[in-house]
């Protein structure tokens, strides 16, 4: 593992995208700046109601543990990134990988990445590494959902009774502002509609050939160890399965220290 950075540098960035901008945000190890940019950065794609500011304090500690450029951004629709009031299609998923990872390279200055994903984002950093395999060299999903599992629609439908209850909504309203309503409707409805019950990785996973690392949580409520074990089964690369016992839905909040030590021991065997 390299040896921890003792200075962060932090950086905000606006990416121009078809639909407005999107908000982005770079950690950097101020030491050997030069070296650090020649390694290929972690991009983190967030979960259905995240953003750039809900990571908290894991970029910053991913980025000194692995001596990696961390790179996390708002989807359009959440965050600080420009509003959208379209319902959400299931292509919303691949589309990270199609549409946005492209714009992210090309004006944050990378072209090979690693990508981790927390949730849903974990379905999108799949997507990154199926359709981008000469550009993605490892693919870290944390909590990631495989398809629509009864659990996954059950902890929905329990979240949506939870935002009901007074302060809840505001408490979300602190990362999106006036997007809010939008954010939480667009999980809700997209998971629960219908004609999302069949989604799933299934035929994407085998097109991933990078090693891989899948953590999950034992006790998470939107989803069971199928997932993470199913992620691991069907790429086509080395994979790595980590399930982490009486952990839920945030393994990176919950236990931060063994997911950023377990990052970045996996990143180390693979690359120096």
């Amino acid at each position: 593992m390299p040896e921890a950075a003792t200075t962060i540098a932090t950086r905000d960035h606006w990416v121009e995208h078809p639909r407005g901008r999107l908000f982005a945000r770079i950690w950097t190890p101020s030491e050997a700046l030069s070296a650090t940019h020649a390694r290929s950065p972690i991009v983190l794609f967030h979960d259905s109601l995240g953003c750039v500011e809900l990571w908290r304090s894991f970029p910053a500690a991913l980025c000194a543990a692995t001596g990696r450029r961390v790179i996390a951004y708002d989807r359009l629709g959440f965050g600080r990134s420009s509003p959208r009031t379209d319902r959400l299609h299931p292509s919303f998923i691949p589309e990270e990988a199609e549409t946005t990872l492209p714009l992210l390279g090309a004006q944050l200055d990378f072209a090979r990445f690693i990508a981790l994903g927390h949730s849903v984002g974990g379905g999108m950093a799949v997507h990154c590494a199926a359709r981008h395999p000469t550009r993605c060299e490892a693919l870290i999903t944390i909590a990631a959902q495989a398809f629509v599992e009864d659990r996954t629609r059950q902890g929905i439908i329990e979240a949506r009774e939870l935002f009901r209850q007074p302060g809840q909504f505001e408490r979300l309203q602190r990362y999106h502002g006036d997007k809010t309503r939008w954010v939480l409707e667009a999980w809700i409805e997209t998971w629960l509609a219908p004609e999302f019950a069949d989604w799933s990785l299934r035929e994407t996973l085998p097109k991933v050939a990078c090693p891989t690392l899948v953590i999950h949580g034992s006790e998470d409520e939107y989803g069971s160890t199928v997932h993470p074990k199913l992620i691991a089964e069907l790429t086509s690369g080395p994979s790595r399965l980590e399930i982490m016992l009486g952990v839920r839905h945030v393994p990176h909040r919950e236990q931060e220290s063994r997911v950023v030590a377990c990052v970045a021991d996996f990143l180390a065997a693979h690359y120096t």
